[in-house]
Parts: structure tokens; sequence; C-alpha cells
């Protein structure tokens, strides 16, 4: 393992220079949520010395699969293309224990850079914002038109063309890097399709909407990088994230027509050609290149790379050593430079606002004085929401500083002040109802806070997990658990709408996002707010119907509390709820639960709900209409039998029936009824 000491005084890399493979690194440049970028040396017989830029994935991450083979794609994928203005790849492989890409370290800047050195009075001269964006077209009309080692078409789209991107070298020429999301014909989605990928404010109508990409969506985005430098300020800006999609979606231009007095009509007909919304409508990258250049050679604008190179030394951009970066505060948007880090692939840049620090590290102090740790955020969060750690009762360090109240943590405010993240014990001695869990008898306790339209927490718990579910006049509305897998995050990986390293990277941004995932995630580009919409009502109802197939436990239910964890709509109706329990329930639960009841009579619930309320199939409305109080339970289920017909949906009928209010069972009045007998 790579082991890279650094002076507390000076940031740079311990007198030892440690060595990897056959390069001696000389210091960090970059680090990012998931990979970490040195800068080192390779030397060699007769005086021969080469610097360059080392990538690896940081050691927490190394061991998973997904990350590694997107690390693995990258490094293949940028190895294909060989052109002035795309950074180089030298190699790559295992070096020691760790994979490691080798590439090109660009002695200069970056757009992102450039873009907030430019005084607001004074944005980026016209020449050199062309400039720019034809040596970026020229990168990208190589790599649309690229080929694999057979011949073969790569279909390459970048998806990722954002100002951080653009490396800008001290002597004023620019260098596309990051293929950590490209994709080619020949390479394995990462992404399921209609997925969204890329940088918030950086994407394409068609990226934004998931639809299929071409090599137009990357004109787009250096189309609105090229605006940004004209007008000096982003082109996609609202007060939230899923403003910035929408004015994306619309292609909104209103910022730009606000500005249009600054550009020139004819290089202002040059972005409005790369900004149509239909993707058909846009020129391909080679005739953007050659479009920035016709404009260039009409105004005599010959000198792009010496005014370029000329502009970054005025700003103060190259000069001098440029120390590792930490930047706390930087922008919540201009963190996603990519799934693998927020580069520092190359040289001498600093990356300006997509600097991020290290991974901060937490320690839990137990009550019984124990440490558990050293752990990422991620992980405190996960343990604090399933109720591994206490927060009323522990303490927690950042940074390897003073154990303190998790409440004193701004970033973990959310989850130790929120009733809806808490497990406390004691909530239960207020419970109204309470009773015994056993295969198939939470439908009727389900139903009878439904059909009472109630307010309060329903609890289950077994020995080792725990589950609440909020209701609001009946309506399952937050449903919390200790299970890891029910986690937001873990629903999104095991139905593969994301990865978990996007998981990871959207966790590692909660505190700017307010502690929410979804929020997070969307920001990132990662999901659509419809897709997160959709995602989180597929994981409610997840969670509520892996309720129902508790075999074993307690429940008890709070009138009146409240989860105050802030929710939308998930449409879930809780009759179609109950059905599908009822669908959903094995069998033998079934027969089990209502083989004692098979010598009573049933009958129809006059003052029980509509059957029309569960949207039942056919034959279950038949069934439940045929109850006439004539017949026991077993004798229905012989005279079905007799007739031929399968019986299973039979007993999800009765059993549905009798814990919903739609039929019940004659009893004694010593006797309490199915139903009651669980709900009481």
């Amino acid at each position: 393992m790579m082991r890279v000491g650094r002076s507390q005084t000076e940031g740079c890399v311990s007198e030892e220079r440690p060595l990897l493979g056959p390069y001696r690194i000389e210091r960090r440049l970059a680090a990012g949520g998931m990979a970490e970028v040195f800068v080192a040396r390779r030397e060699g017989l007769h005086g021969f010395s080469k610097r360059v830029a080392l990538k690896r994935i940081l050691p927490q991450f190394a061991s998973d699969p997904d990350f590694v083979g997107m690390f693995i794609d990258e490094a293949r994928l940028a190895a294909l293309l060989e052109h002035p203005n795309i950074v180089q790849v030298f190699d790559f492989g295992t070096m020691g224990d760790e994979l490691v890409l080798v590439m090109e370290l660009v002695d200069g800047s970056n757009v992102s850079r450039l873009l907030r050195a430019a005084p607001p009075d004074a944005p980026i001269p016209w020449d050199v914002a062309l400039h720019v964006a034809y040596q970026t077209a020229q990168a990208l009309d190589y790599a649309h038109h690229a080929s694999d080692d057979q011949g073969e078409p790569l279909e390459f789209v970048h998806r990722d063309v954002s100002p951080a991107n653009l490396l800008l070298t001290r002597t004023g020429h620019v260098k596309l890097t990051d293929f950590g999301i490209a994709t080619v014909r020949s390479r394995a989605p990462t992404t399921e399709d209609g997925q969204v990928r890329g940088k918030l404010g950086y994407m394409s109508p068609e990226q934004v909407l998931g639809k299929e990409l071409t090599g137009k969506s990357d004109v787009f985005t250096l189309s609105t990088v090229l605006a940004e430098m004209l007008i000096g300020e982003p082109l996609f800006q609202g007060e939230s994230e899923l403003n910035v999609l929408l004015q994306i979606r619309d292609a909104d231009l209103r910022v730009l027509a606000r500005c249009e007095r600054r550009i020139p009509q004819d290089i202002r007909a040059v972005v409005l050609r790369g900004l149509q919304r239909d993707p058909k409508e846009r020129p391909t990258a080679g005739a953007l290149a050659e479009a920035c250049a016709e404009v260039m050679r009409r105004r005599g604008m010959g000198h792009g790379p010496d005014r370029l190179g000329r502009l970054l030394s005025k700003l103060n951009l190259v000069d001098g050593d440029v120390p590792e970066i930490h930047l706390p505060d930087a922008d919540v948007a201009s963190l996603v430079d990519s799934d693998l880090m927020h580069h520092a692939e190359a040289g001498q840049q600093v990356i300006g606002p997509q600097a991020v620090t290290s991974p901060t590290i937490y320690r839990v102090q137990l009550p019984d004085g124990s440490v558990m740790g050293p752990m990422s955020y991620p992980r405190l969060i996960q343990l604090l929401t399933t109720g591994v750690i206490d927060s009323r009762s522990s303490r927690i360090s950042k940074a390897d500083g003073t154990y303190l109240d998790p409440s004193k943590l701004p970033e973990l405010t959310r989850f130790v002040t929120s009733p809806g993240l808490q497990w406390k014990l004691e909530e239960l001695a207020q419970a109204e109802k309470q009773g015994q869990l056993r295969a198939a008898t939470l439908l009727p306790v389900f139903y009878d806070i439904v059909a009472r339209r109630q307010t309060g927490v329903l609890h289950l718990w077994q020995r080792h997990r725990r589950k609440k579910i909020y209701f609001v006049d009946g309506r399952p509305e937050f449903v919390a658990s200790t299970d890891k897998s029910e986690l937001l995050g873990e629903h999104l990986v095991a139905t593969g709408q994301c990865l978990r390293m996007e998981v990871e990277m959207a966790l590692a941004l909660l505190p700017k996002y307010g502690g929410r995932l979804g929020d997070a995630l969307v920001g990132l580009g990662i999901l659509r707010p419809v897709e997160l919409f959709r995602a989180i009502g597929e994981q409610v109802r997840g969670r509520l119907m892996e309720a129902f197939r508790w075999r074993r436990g307690e429940w008890a239910f709070v009138r009146g509390a409240r989860s105050h964890e802030e929710t939308f709509p998930m449409g879930l109706d809780p009759y179609e709820l109950l059905r599908d329990a009822a669908r959903e329930a094995h069998l033998e639960e079934i027969e089990s639960v209502l083989e004692p009841l098979r010598e009573r009579v049933v009958e129809r619930c006059e003052d029980g709900p509509a059957l029309a309320t569960f949207r039942l199939d056919p034959r279950w409305i038949q069934l439940l209409d045929g109850v006439s109080g004539d017949a026991t339970l077993g004798g229905l289920l012989a005279r079905e039998s007799a007739s031929g017909a399968d019986l299973e949906p039979v007993y999800r009928a009765l059993y549905l029936g009798l814990a919903c209010g739609l039929v019940r069972t004659k009893v004694s009045p010593s006797e309490m009824p199915f139903r009651e007998s669980f709900s009481a």
C-alpha cells in the first residue's frame, strides 16, 4: 500500500518520497470523494526524468467491483484516444496492490478557474472564448469519429463537457479530460436506460430527459460553456436544482437573451446553433469547430494560444507551485466532476470550485467508553438511521476533534432531531394498542388504522429489527426501518437505478442538501426528479410490503405521533396496499391463519367497506359476493374445490375479507371475531 506522508506546515510529501511502482511520489495534487491524484516523477538512466499524474482509487473503495470496473473502463477508453487536445494516458495497471492510471501532467489551469478569476466587469475576451471552444470541438470531433482497433466506430459521447474538464496549458492550449462517464458502443453500460448522468448545469435537454445520446449532446454542453465564457455567468441558473434541470430541458436561453448586447451577432449565431433544443438542429462538433474558426479568421483573431496563455498569467492562474487543494466551501453543483473524482487528473492545475477535501473521518464514542471508527460520513449516517448508534447516549468526533454531542454537528442535525429517524423505546409507553405479530396477522392491524383514519405511528419490532409506519388520516406517510437493505440508497443500487459509487458521492454531499439523499442525487444529475419520485414510491411500498411478511414480533400503535419528516404524496392507496399484501402473502401462512376458522359460518359485513374500494380482481369479487351466511369457511372451500376451481384465490379473497371487514365469522358473545382478535 502506498503511504504518502505530508508536512503539517507545508502540506507536501515528506522527504521520504515514497515509491509507487517505478514512480516517485512528489505530492498529492487533489483528492475527491472516490479517488485521488498525485504528482509523480519517473526517473531513468542517463538523467531521464518525466513528471506525470497518478490517479488511484481511494483505499476504502478499492474493493468495490462497480467502481473498479468503471475505473478500468475509463482507462481503456482514454487509451484509445490520441489527440493534441485530449489528456493522454501513458500507463495503467496494478502497482503493488493498487490500480493506478498514469496520465499526462498538464501544466496550467482549467476553464472553471478561469471563469472564477475573470473580473465581473470584464468577461473572458471573445477571441479566447472562441479559441477554447474551437480546440475543445476539435477534440470532440476526433472522439466522435474514433474507431477501435478493429476499425469499428466507437460512437463516443463524453457526457461531461464542463468547465473543470477543459484543462488549459500554460502555453494556451486546451486539453479535454475525464472520461469517467463517457459512453461508447462497445462499453458496457454503467447506468440503466433513461437514467440521467452528468453535471448539474452542463447537460443537454436529451440528457436531462434520460434519452439516448449522440455527439450532438456534447455540442450542446460545449456551447453552454462557450456562452458562460462570453457572458460571465452560468447559462442555466435557478433557486433549486429542479429549476436548473427544467431550464435545460426546455433550452431556456433567457439569460443569454438578457446579455445578448455583450456578444457580436456572428458569435451569438454560433452559440445559438449549438444550443438548439432539438439535436438534429445542432451542428456536429466538427462543424462547430469550423464555425468558431471562421469567425476568428474573419475577425483577425489568429493568436488564440498566445492570448490565452497571457490571460492565464495575468490572472495568476499559472505562476508558482500549486499547493494541494482543500476547498470545503466549494459550490454544490461544481462538486460533480465525474464518477471517479473531481478531477485533478492533470498536472499543475488547481481545481478551483471543483476541488473537494479528502473524505472527513468520524469516530463514535459509545456509552461504555469504547470507540467505533474511523468511519466515513455515509457510514455514520447509515448507523444512525438504522439505530445501531444511539445519538442520545453517544458522542461523535469529527476529523480527530473533540467528542461532541451529535446535535452540535450541523451535518447531523436532521438525523439526531427528527422523530421519524429516531428509535426511542420510551415512545412505546404511550401506545394506545399493542399485540403480538404472527404470520399473516399484520393485515387486520393495518386495516384498523386505515379504516379509522387514524394519525400516529405503528411500531413493529423483533429482536434485532425495528420498523415504524407513520400514518396521517389513515394513509401511510413515512416508513423508517433499521434494515440497511431498505435504505433509499440500497434500494436504488439493488434495483439498478444507481451505482453504489453514485450513492456514496451523494451521501458525501448530504450536508449541502439538508441531509436528503434524494435531493443530492437530483442535484448531481444522477436522477431526474420524476425518477426520484418513482424510486421513493417504490421504496416506501417495498418497506410496507416487507412488514406484512413478518412471521413473529410485536406491534404497538401510538396515536398522534408525527414523523416531522418532509414528505410528498406517494400516491399509495392504503386499500390497494392491503389488497396487494393479501396477494403477496405466503399461501401456507394464510392457510394456517384460516385453519382454526374452518368450522365457523361466514357472512357478509353489511357495515364494511365497499368491495370497489379495494379494486379487486373479478374472481375475488365473485367469491366475496357469494358469501351468504349459510356455509362455514370449510364448506366454502369444499364447494370451490368440488367445482374444480383453483383454491389459491379463494384463500386469498377470504383472508382479505376477514382481515378487512368485508366478511366475518359468526361467533358467540364470548368470542372475538377474526379481525378484532389481532387489531385490539
